[in-house]
């Protein structure tokens, strides 16, 4: 078998799948930087103040995929994985009085959550009234002028049209089995494919999330705590020659 020499400057794309299946999860080729971090330390019986005898201390690990472009359901390798389909969440919006003393209001605001303000008062006074259905009605007609603005607050509730994962206590992350591909070049700038296996890599609940309207954009970092699987696998590295 020929030795040549090779060097790598290719980020990973990372292939995510169900530990105990290897159902393909989520095939991930966005990611600005991949890294896997392996260490054993030793530890040493002294004797005259010199190490004599050594014990190696198991394998442990870490990997991390970081990008600044990513599908949403990146986020839900950090919790259980379950991606939900209904959400509530708060909606503040200008509508305008077709009919004194009443406001209509989009389909899904809950009851009770309905706020309704004078236009550039959001916050302030608020116009009393009930809501019913899609309906707000002043307590005082007047209150509501016809062709008028006026801004509302409320609760959106959605059963479709929404994708939602949830962060809690409750919801602990999955392990996968995990292939990070790449491809070396050799000093004859031929391309190896190159993989890299973590055979239970179990996401970490710790990220930072920032938004801001200057510098570069949003980067999040997932990193992989690297564990033994049932049958001992740690970690494989694999060049494909052919």
């Amino acid at each position: 078998m020929s030795k040549i020499n090779k060097s790598n400057r290719q980020v990973c794309d990372v292939d995510i799948r169900d530990i105990a299946t290897k159902k393909p999860i989520m095939f991930f080729e966005t990611a600005n930087t991949t890294t896997q971090n392996i260490s054993a330390e030793s530890v040493y019986a002294m004797a005259n103040g010199g190490r004599k005898i050594a014990f190696a201390n198991p394998m442990e690990g870490t990997a991390t995929i970081e990008a600044q472009v990513y599908p949403f359901e990146f986020y839900s390798l950090m919790t259980d994985g379950i991606i939900e389909s209904t959400a509530a969440y708060p909606v503040k919006e200008t509508i305008k009085c077709t009919t004194a003393g009443q406001l209509t209001i989009p389909t899904g605001a809950i009851a009770g959550t309905v706020f309704v303000f004078a236009k550039d008062s959001f916050g302030e006074t608020e116009i009393k009234g009930s809501f019913d259905g899609t309906t707000f009605t002043a307590t005082e007609t007047g209150d509501l002028a016809e062709e008028t603005e006026y801004e509302v607050g409320y609760i959106m509730s959605k059963a479709s049209g929404v994708k939602k994962i949830s962060f809690n206590n409750s919801k602990l992350p999955k392990a996968y089995y995990i292939s990070m591909n790449t491809v070396e070049k050799d000093e004859n700038d031929v391309l190896t494919p190159y993989k890299i296996i973590l055979y239970k890599a179990q996401p970490q609940r710790n990220f930072e999330l920032s938004q801001s309207s200057e510098g570069d954009p949003a980067s999040i970092t997932m990193t992989f705590d690297l564990l033994e699987d049932k049958d001992g696998n740690f970690v494989d590295m694999i060049e494909i020659e052919e």
